[in-house]
This record gives structure tokens, C-alpha cells and sequence, in this order.
């Protein structure tokens, strides 16, 4: 009884240093088993591992690939045009035990401080060199390779592999921006004055255009209206001509008449002229030849007694009447 009594202490104990004496290295870590601080073991393949217990220790690292975010750095480039930079570094552990003996207790929180003032120096290194045009443009590939480089050659002393760096932001500064968006907002608007300028030219061409067309085809018309204006006066003065031609008498009977419907409608007007003027010539009996004066007479003697007669005869002249008379009815039906 007394010896499984003190068995069961024992295995107890064996149980626990057995225990304590391994551990489990996983496949995103590495691991160094130190004693008294110094490095006695560095494992970086997954799996099962032993120390002594009680006496060494582990330490594990994050084996995966890490990022670090900078702080915004204002850096000057050659044409002395302030720049606010940051950008973004990705790496990992390369030689663990190397890592351990550069940054000792800190850890992953140590190397990442030590990395952002490499990255600093690295930056400003590399844009110091170039103008600000180039840092500002899209291809800028080659500028992030060499702060990379550089980088990655100081921090092989921390046994740290830099594998990729990338400017994420490339700004003026807030009292430069002020200024760079005035300069871009006064070559905007001149611009902008430019074209308004070409499109009034434009359009200035273009209505003078307008105005010479319109002046012209008006000119034209005008002209053929004046021509057709001419061509048919001097037709009427032919007309009128001809007609003065074949009765003279007649064409200055039929123009006198047209005078007194004219002249004499009636209305409240008043005309002061002598009794012998000639425009009262076929109102005198003077003004007629007997023939006509004669048939004039009897046919007004003829109206009066029979005035349906009258309208008849002046409907349907007979040709045996004188053409006087038959001219004389035609201005009485009329």
C-alpha cells in the first residue's frame, strides 16, 4: 500500500515534466528554444518539439509575411516642392536567430519601429533625388523599387527579408495644395476664356456670313422686282398706247370718265374748278360729236319714259348703233 501510494506522486511528476518538455511548432510560426537567453535551438519546420524543462524556454515568431504602414513624411524633392508621402511595406522573418539577437525582447513591435525609420531614410533618399513631376506621375514603379532595395539591404542586419513597397499617398501639403488648386483653377478659366473667345470668332464669321447672304439675296430681288416692275409698266404703257392708237377720241372719253367716277363720288368734297376746264370737256355739249350728243339724247329721252327698256337696250346693244353710242351705253350700264 505504501509503495502504490507513492507511485501515484511519481507518475504524476513524470507526467508533468513529460508534458512540459514538449511542444508544438506551427506551420505559420517559428520557434526558438532558448536557455538562460542564449539561442539553442531554431526550428522552422511544423511539428513536434522537445526541451528541457524548467530550464529552456520557446519563443515563437509569426513566420507569415507582415505589413507596416508609415507615418506621413514630408520630403523635398530636387525642384524644392514639398511632397507628404506614406506608404506601405510588406515582409518577414528571414533568419529568426538573427532577428532575436538584433531586437532581442521587443519582438515582431521592435523590428516594426525599426523598419519604418529604415523605410524613412530610404525615402527620402530616393525622392531627394528626383523632381516632384516624377514622384506625381503614375509611372512610378521604379522609384518604389529602389526604396525597396535599399530598404531590403539594411534590414538583412535585422534578418528581415523586405519583399515588396508601395507609395500609397503622394500629396502637397495643405498650404501648398491652396496654391496648386489656384494655379490649376486660373489656367482652367483661361482656358476656358480661350474657347469662349474661338467660339465667338465662330460665331461672329458665321453671322456676318449670315448677314452678306441675306443682303445679297434681297439685293437680287429687289433688282428682279424692279426688272418684272419695269418690263410690266412699260407693257401697260404699250397697252395704253395701242388703245390711244385705234380711238383717240374714244381713249380720251374712257380716261375722262374714269376721272369724273373718280373725282365726283358724292362724298363730302369740294372742287373748285372753272367751267371751262378741260376737265368738264364731256360734260359740255361741246364735248361730244353731234352724232353721239343726238344718240345720247334719245336714248336719255328713251330711259326716262320706258327705264326697262332702257336696261334692255343697254344689255343687248344693237350693231347698227354707232360705236360712239355703244361706247356711251356701255359707261351708262356701267
Amino acid at each position: 500500500m505504501k509503495k502504490a501510494g507513492l507511485l501515484l506522486p511519481a507518475l504524476a511528476v513524470a507526467a508533468v515534466v513529460a508534458f512540459s518538455s514538449l511542444f508544438i511548432v506551427d506551420e505559420r510560426e517559428n520557434v526558438l528554444v532558448l536557455q538562460f537567453g542564449q539561442v539553442k535551438q531554431e526550428i522552422t519546420e511544423p511539428g513536434l518539439g522537445f526541451k528541457v524543462p524548467f530550464i529552456q524556454e520557446v519563443v515563437r515568431y509569426d513566420a507569415r509575411i507582415l505589413g507596416l504602414q508609415t507615418q506621413p513624411l514630408e520630403v523635398t524633392p530636387l525642384d524644392d516642392r514639398r511632397l507628404v508621402v506614406d506608404a506601405f511595406l510588406r515582409w518577414r522573418l528571414q533568419d529568426v536567430t538573427e532577428f532575436r539577437e538584433a531586437v532581442g525582447l521587443d519582438g515582431v513591435r521592435g523590428a516594426q519601429g525599426r523598419m519604418e525609420r529604415i523605410m524613412n531614410a530610404a525615402i527620402r533618399e530616393v525622392l531627394g533625388s528626383v523632381p516632384s513631376n516624377a514622384v506625381l506621375s503614375e509611372d512610378r514603379t521604379g522609384l518604389m523599387n529602389r526604396i525597396r532595395d535599399i530598404a531590403s539591404r539594411q534590414a538583412q542586419s535585422l534578418g528581415i527579408e523586405v519583399i515588396d513597397v508601395r507609395l500609397t499617398r503622394t500629396d502637397l501639403p495643405q498650404e501648398n495644395l491652396e496654391a496648386t488648386f489656384a494655379r490649376m483653377r486660373a489656367e482652367r478659366e483661361r482656358e476656358a476664356a480661350d474657347e469662349r473667345a474661338r467660339g465667338n470668332e465662330a460665331a461672329q464669321r458665321v453671322r456676318a456670313l449670315a448677314d452678306r447672304t441675306v443682303t445679297e439675296l434681297v439685293s437680287t430681288a429687289q433688282r428682279d422686282a424692279e426688272i418684272v416692275r419695269g418690263e410690266a409698266d412699260a407693257e401697260r404703257n404699250r397697252i395704253y398706247a395701242d388703245a390711244y392708237n385705234l380711238d383717240p377720241e374714244f381713249f380720251a372719253f374712257s380716261r375722262s370718265m374714269q376721272s369724273y367716277a373718280a373725282a365726283l363720288r358724292g362724298e363730302n368734297s369740294t372742287m373748285v374748278l372753272r367751267p371751262d376746264s378741260e376737265f368738264f370737256a364731256f360734260l359740255r355739249s361741246d364735248g361730244l360729236s353731234g352724232e353721239a350728243l343726238a344718240a345720247a339724247e334719245a336714248f336719255a329721252r328713251e330711259l326716262e319714259a320706258n327705264p326697262d327698256a332702257g336696261r334692255e337696250r343697254l344689255q343687248e346693244p344693237s350693231e347698227q348703233e354707232p360705236d360712239s353710242v355703244r361706247e356711251l351705253e356701255d359707261m351708262i350700264s356701267n
